[in-house]
């Protein structure tokens, strides 16, 4: 939080701080005193909550009993220099979204301890520029050159928490002797000021104070392992408009066979800008052998008949919630012989992951079922040497495999990374839950272990799955997964 980032302190004087070589050096008086006149009142009143503020509301309130009796502050984020006075664009930290609904830069939720065991809760933001130092078109940060800003009694009344002025929260955290928690990583000023706070001397009581912010990471996590239902639609928006994403994918190969794999990437970013935030991850785009690097983001390769290609891709929704779907298609529309047998494996292996995805299985349970599938079919083809138990449990499809089956999926697309592992990785699976299931083959081009005709293919399929009271929803079957629907896919969309 910046003097840079943060709106200017409000004075007499105007705010200006020209670049070095720009253009206007000067601000006459005459001019100042004209830009200060003749604006129209734009304040908004009697809004309506945003929908999901009764969610966040309920959220808060967890949080709150989870630590009572002490400070917590959970920031948003700043801007990221992207190369000199260019920024990269903001996405705003997943736990202070989670919280508040809101996707601004530079705000700060803090609960503070009441006296009673709950928390009076503080939303501070950035206020709307001012207009009488002239900081709203002569600041960096101004609204004239960023937009327009929610006022703190608009945000107030939008997200359903009290807000006050970024610019006050230093000296509210220095106020008072409160034991203090902070989500790390995400303003270096605050952690900063945090630090101040608990002055640790020592290695010992700076590793318990880690330890105090790494906890509130983690329950945080732990909460949000289970989605409520408005979380489910925002994840079934993601994931459809994702699936519309691939199917204009594919109606673009012609154009994409013509230049690269450049021309997939901004195909689908084209569909997550327009439906959505963002994409929620970097797009791979990997055709040929490209598709044996598991993170293929450099999307610059060419893309050639007879090639398979694949793509890895997820639609973020403007609440940050982001769905991850992986096909692999056959540039022609058909898959050779090799690829298909390749293909074959990889969906029956996906298949009985899906069926083992059920309340009150074990987390791993997917992953074991779809790698033993894998390891029997290596087995069979004489590339790994059985029995198939020695194989899995020595790991030895795991050259060819190298990836775990699937993870959690919500706001983060590997999301709860940081959750308790008795909850996650080792615990059972709830309704609510999803997570991906996504089984890969990848055969490098070097791999001499493996027949000429299988090296350079890699094939991964990946659907977003909620665990149900019942079982499961494969949430992106809009999408075909088995190889003969893929070249009826591709058939009815390919131009002619």
């Amino acid at each position: 939080m910046s003097e840079q980032q943060r709106p200017e302190a409000e004075t007499d004087a105007p705010v200006f701080s020209p670049r070095k070589n720009g253009q206007a050096q000067s601000v006459s008086d005459e001019l100042a005193a004209w830009m200060r006149t003749g604006w129209a009142d734009t304040e908004r009143r009697d809004l309506e909550p945003i929908e999901q503020a009764e969610h966040t509301a309920r959220r808060r309130a967890r949080i709150s009993a989870a630590f009572p009796g002490e400070r917590l502050v959970v920031p948003a984020g700043q801007l990221l220099t992207r190369s000199n006075d260019t920024e990269y664009p903001f996405r705003a930290a997943t736990n202070y979204a989670y919280l508040t609904g809101d996707t601004s830069d530079g705000g700060c939720l803090v609960f503070t301890p009441d006296g009673d065991g709950g928390h009076d809760v503080v939303l501070y933001l950035k206020p709307r520029s001012n207009r009488d130092n002239g900081e709203f078109w002569l600041g960096g940060y101004g609204e004239l050159w960023t937009g327009r800003r929610n006022s703190l009694p608009e945000a107030a009344e939008l997200l359903g928490v009290p807000t006050a002025d970024v610019r006050t929260l230093p000296d509210a955290l220095r106020s008072g002797d409160t034991a203090v928690r902070i989500v790390r990583g995400h303003d270096a000023e605050l952690d900063a000021i945090v630090d101040e706070l608990r002055g640790d001397a020592d290695e010992e009581s700076r590793a318990k104070s880690a330890q105090l912010d790494s906890d509130l990471g983690v329950t945080l996590a732990d909460h949000r392992l289970v989605k409520d239902a408005w979380e489910v639609a925002q994840l079934q928006l993601a994931v459809d408009a994702t699936v519309r994403g691939f199917n204009d994918v594919v109606k673009a190969l012609p154009q994409a066979k013509d230049t690269s794999e450049r021309f997939i990437e901004g195909t689908f970013f084209l569909r997550a800008r327009v439906e959505g935030n963002d994409v929620g991850y970097g797009t791979i785009a990997a055709s040929g052998s490209n598709a044996t690097t598991l993170h293929w983001t450099r999307n610059d390769g060419p893309v050639r008949e007879g090639d398979l290609l694949l793509l890895d891709a997820g639609v973020e929704t403007t609440t940050l919630y982001t769905a991850d779907v992986t096909r692999t298609m056959p540039v022609s529309g058909t898959f050779t012989d090799t690829q298909r047998r390749v293909y074959d494996l990889v969906h029956a292996a996906q298949e009985a992951g899906i069926a083992a995805v059920a309340p009150g299985r074990p987390f791993t349970a997917f992953h074991e079922a779809s790698q033993r599938v894998l390891a029997e079919g290596l087995v069979e083809w004489g590339l790994l040497e059985g029995p198939v138990d020695r194989v899995l449990e020595l790991g030895l499809q795991r050259r060819y495999t190298l990836h775990g089956t699937g993870h959690m999926l919500g706001m983060d697309v590997h999301d709860c990374a940081v959750s308790r592992q008795e909850l996650h990785l080792y615990g059972d699976l709830e309704p609510g839950m999803v997570l991906t299931v996504e089984p890969g083959l990848y055969f490098q081009p070097d791999d001499l272990t493996v027949p000429e005709e299988l090296r350079g293919i890699g094939v991964r399929i990946e659907d977003d799955v909620l665990v149900t009271e019942d079982g499961r929803t494969v949430m992106s079957a809009g999408l075909p997964r088995s190889s003969a629907e893929v070249e009826s896919w591709l058939a009815e969309r390919l131009p002619r």
